[in-house]
């Protein structure tokens, strides 16, 4: 079966005013779409054509003749993630599971947002900031370009697209500034925690 474009979990204007329609129509319609259609291109005809997405991003992980297969399943899986891990303004409630997880690992929810902030930004070009279930135990970390940290054995929790195209309409080159709009105001904890329930199965 070919990939598809899923549609967005919310309205093009639900996250507004913290990430605006037009950003979020175009992130999705077209940089998210050419990545699903390339991907469909690539794995026709291959052993990867019937094979879930998580599977395709591991088994062309560290192959190089199988680096623009890994970069166009990573990028369909990782936008995918992304937009889940966002909710409509206004929908958008704690959850006392992540946070005292955040507590017990980071100190207080207030120094994962500091450390989340400083992957993000630290992040040199294009790529993602995440925090992982790794072994057990929660951790901030960042991939390059189209990185995603399972490919490390570890468990994506949640995301933040840094690639410029996420947040330039919107904020300029502020990456900072959106990044901590993000964590503030858009991310979906109850989707965070589900993950991690995930994670104790």
């Amino acid at each position: 079966m070919p990939f598809e474009l899923r549609p967005l979990p919310y309205p093009y204007y639900g996250l507004e005013p913290h990430m605006s329609a037009d950003t979020l129509g175009q992130h999705h319609d077209k940089h998210h779409r050419k990545y699903v259609d390339r991907l469909n291109d690539l794995v026709t005809g291959t052993n990867f054509a019937n094979q879930p997405l998580d599977d395709i991003i591991r088994g062309s992980a560290t192959d190089p003749d199988l680096k623009t297969t890994f970069n166009n399943a990573a990028q369909s899986w990782n936008h995918d993630f992304f937009w889940n891990c966002m909710a409509p303004v206004g929908t958008v409630s704690k959850s006392d599971v992540v946070n005292k997880r955040l507590t017990e690992t980071f100190g207080s929810v207030d120094r994962f947002k500091e450390a989340f902030k400083a992957m993000a930004v630290g992040q040199f070009g294009s790529g993602w900031a995440w925090l992982v279930f790794d072994h057990g135990e929660l951790a901030v970390t960042k991939t390059a370009n189209a990185g995603n940290p399972m490919t490390e054995g570890v468990v994506p929790l949640l995301t933040c697209d840094v690639w410029e195209h996420a947040y330039y309409l919107d904020y300029q080159s502020r990456r900072l500034d959106f990044v901590t709009t993000f964590l503030d105001r858009l991310v979906n904890w109850p989707f965070v925690e589900r993950r991690l329930d995930e994670c104790r199965d």
